[in-house]
C-alpha cells in the first residue's frame, strides 16, 4: 500500500467536491466531507475516506438523497423525531446538534430519535460534540444485518455501535465508542478494499466457519463482542434505534456498502444530559477527575478514546495519511463531473 499525506482541510475539500460531482448538494457534501475527514484524522478508516465512493455512487443512483433536508418535530418537550428523509446521516445529526444542548438546559436530559437515516460514521464524534458543549451523552444506531443473534446463523442484528461521551475539566472529553460485534465492519470493509486478511476471531463466513479472508467475512456474519452479553446488547440497540423511531430493521435495511436497492432507512437515538439537572455540573465534573485520576494512577491502564487525541495533534503537523490508490479513486469522482 502507497500511503500519501494530506491535509486534512484539502481532504475535506476534496471528498465535498466528490460528493457534489455525485449529486449531493453543497451543504449535504460539507457536512458529510468534514465527518469523513475527521473520521481518517482520527484513525477511523473505516469510516473516513473510503466511505467517499460508495457514498458517491448511492447518491448518483438516488439510493441516498443527496439534497434531502433534514426536519424535526418536537414531540414532546424533551424529545426529537427527525426525519432524515433518506439523505446523508450527517446533516441530521448538526441538526440534533444544534437542538439538543437548548432542550436539556430547559429539561435536563433531551432525545433525538431519527429516521429514515442512513450510516451515521464514528458513532464516538456525535457524543464527543455534545460533550464539548458540556454535555453527558449516548448514542446509539443500528445498522444492515451483520450479526446473528447468539446461537442462530442467520444474520439479524447489524453492528450495532454504542457510543458514549462525558466532558471533564480541564481535559478533553471521555470518549467510549464500540461497535457490538468483535470488530467494526468498517474495519473489514477496509481490508476488503487492500486485499489484507483479517485476524481469526473476527467473523465465519457464509458456512459458519471462522474465516480470515476479509470478502468471506463480508459474506458471512460477525462474532459479536463478549458472545452471548453482545447479542444481548445488539437487540437492546434495535429496540432503542428502531422500535423507538419507527426505522428499519437490521435485517429489513440495504446495505450501507452498495448502490444497489432502496434506503437502507436505519435508525438512531442521540440522548444529551446536562449535569446541571442533577448533582450539579461542578460537583459532576469533580466526581468524574476522580475516577479518571484512579484509572490514570493505576500502572498499565488508560481512559479510553485519549488516541484520538493524539492522532489529531499528529495530523495537524504532518498531514493525514491516506491509501494514494483511494485518494486516486475520489479524485476521479472529481474529474467526471
Amino acid at each position: 500500500m502507497s500511503t500519501v499525506f494530506v491535509l486534512s482541510a484539502d481532504l475535506e475539500a476534496l471528498i465535498a467536491r466528490a460528493l457534489e460531482a455525485s449529486n449531493t448538494s453543497a451543504a449535504n457534501a460539507a457536512s458529510v466531507a468534514r465527518a469523513l475527514t475527521q473520521a481518517e484524522v482520527d484513525g477511523q478508516k473505516g469510516h473516513g475516506l473510503s466511505r467517499a465512493p460508495s457514498y458517491a455512487a448511492q447518491a448518483r443512483a438516488g439510493k441516498v438523497d443527496g439534497h434531502a433536508t433534514p426536519k424535526f418535530t418536537r414531540t414532546r418537550a424533551a424529545t426529537l423525531m427527525i426525519d432524515v428523509a433518506n439523505g446523508f446521516a450527517y446533516p441530521a445529526l448538526d441538526l440534533a446538534i444544534s437542538e439538543l444542548p437548548k432542550i436539556a438546559a430547559e429539561t435536563g436530559i433531551a432525545a433525538a430519535g431519527f429516521v429514515r437515516s442512513h450510516h451515521f460514521g464514528v458513532a464516538g464524534r456525535h457524543v464527543e460534540r455534545l460533550a464539548e458543549d458540556g454535555l453527558v451523552a449516548l448514542t446509539v444506531s443500528n445498522t444492515p444485518q451483520a450479526m446473528a443473534a447468539w446461537g442462530g446463523k442467520r444474520a439479524v442484528f447489524g453492528t450495532n455501535p454504542i457510543a458514549f461521551a462525558a466532558p471533564r475539566r480541564d481535559a478533553p472529553p471521555l470518549v467510549i465508542d464500540m461497535a457490538l460485534s468483535e470488530v467494526a465492519r468498517g474495519k473489514i470493509v477496509t481490508a476488503a478494499q487492500k486485499g489484507e486478511p483479517i485476524p481469526l476471531g473476527w467473523a465465519v463466513d457464509k458456512n459458519g466457519k471462522p474465516t480470515t479472508d476479509a470478502k468471506a467475512a463480508l459474506a458471512g456474519t460477525l462474532v459479536p463482542a463478549g458472545g452471548a452479553k453482545g447479542a444481548a446488547l445488539a437487540l437492546m440497540v434495535e429496540t432503542l434505534a428502531v422500535a423507538l423511531t419507527g426505522a428499519n430493521f437490521a435485517f429489513e435495511a440495504s446495505s450501507f456498502l452498495d448502490a444497489e436497492g432502496p434506503p437502507p432507512g436505519a435508525g438512531q437515538l442521540l440522548i444529551a444530559i446536562d449535569p446541571a439537572g442533577f448533582a450539579g455540573a461542578a460537583r459532576f465534573a469533580d466526581r468524574l477527575a476522580v475516577l479518571a485520576d484512579a484509572i490514570a494512577g493505576d500502572e498499565g491502564t488508560r481512559l479510553p478514546g485519549l488516541r484520538r487525541v493524539a492522532l489529531r495533534g499528529k495530523a495537524a503537523t504532518t498531514g493525514v495519511a491516506v491509501d494514494a490508490k483511494l485518494l486516486a479513486e475520489v479524485e476521479a469522482l472529481v474529474a467526471a463531473r
